[in-house]
């Protein structure tokens, strides 16, 4: 049983089950910030997959873009969107009081 096929098999069934961590806890993650950390930890996972089953081309793929573009993106993403939520004003402030005054509470 101390074949390299089993030691392969091994690595392989190592390597599931660290992308199936990873990718539970990612699923888990409720902070944005944090699930594309760890959308970057499974990329680098499936790309250790890929490349024991012997699928470099694919291994080098999964790494570019399952571990540094799609995380970057969602990071700058949520960048933007707390900037701009931070930047708007409340609803009742930004119509300075004209839906109060639609109502006929401004007259």
């Amino acid at each position: 049983m101390n074949t390299p096929a089993a030691a392969g098999d091994f690595l392989v069934a190592a390597a599931l089950v660290l992308v199936v961590a990873a990718a539970t806890a990612a699923a888990l993650t409720r902070d944005p910030v944090r699930q594309s950390v760890l959308l970057s930890v499974l990329g680098v996972c499936l790309a250790l997959l890929f490349l024991l089953v012997q699928a470099p081309d694919v291994a080098l793929s999964q790494l570019a873009v399952g571990s540094a573009i799609t995380p970057l993106l969602v990071l700058l993403t949520v960048r933007k969107v707390r900037r701009s939520a931070r930047g708007r004003p409340e609803d009742a402030a930004q119509d300075g009081g004209a839906a109060e005054d639609r109502r006929g509470g401004g007259r």
